[in-house]
């Protein structure tokens, strides 16, 4: 997934984020192995995520950065509490095994209250999402 000249991009602790004309945020990893947060981290992570889309729900389409290691069991319920109330729907691209078992386990042991799929390319979750873009 390439990032847009045209667009204002934000730099988060992990990841390159943008919103397109569409309204449709977009999450690259930032290349190298992931960045290990804990839930201070997170937290703020989280406050500047939402001082960027605003008090809203979005639509979010993410790049799984094919170096993550699996959540903890509280770790994931702590970021899943996290994006529950700022996602409304969330296509996830990768093309990685390890990556697609990551997000596998998980979206299926917690599963979120939004709808979410995975994908291994842009353009094919892109269409997906758009549906619930409204």
């Amino acid at each position: 997934m390439e990032i847009p000249t045209n667009v204002k991009t934000h730099n988060m602790s992990s990841s390159t984020i943008w919103i397109n004309n569409e309204g449709i945020l977009f999450s690259v990893p930032h290349p190298g192995k992931p960045v290990d947060m804990d839930r201070v981290s997170i937290l703020d992570e989280m406050k500047k995520f939402r001082e960027i889309i605003g008090n809203k729900k979005i639509c979010m389409v993410s790049l799984a950065n094919p170096q993550s290691r699996p959540p903890t069991k509280d770790e994931r319920d702590f970021i899943a509490d996290q994006i529950n109330d700022i996602v409304k729907a969330m296509a996830v691209i990768t093309t990685s095994p390890v990556s697609r078992m990551i997000a596998n386990l998980f979206f299926g042991l917690k599963p979120p209250p939004y709808p979410a799929k995975m994908f291994s390319n842009e353009k094919d979750a892109v269409e997906w999402i758009r549906q619930y873009n409204k």
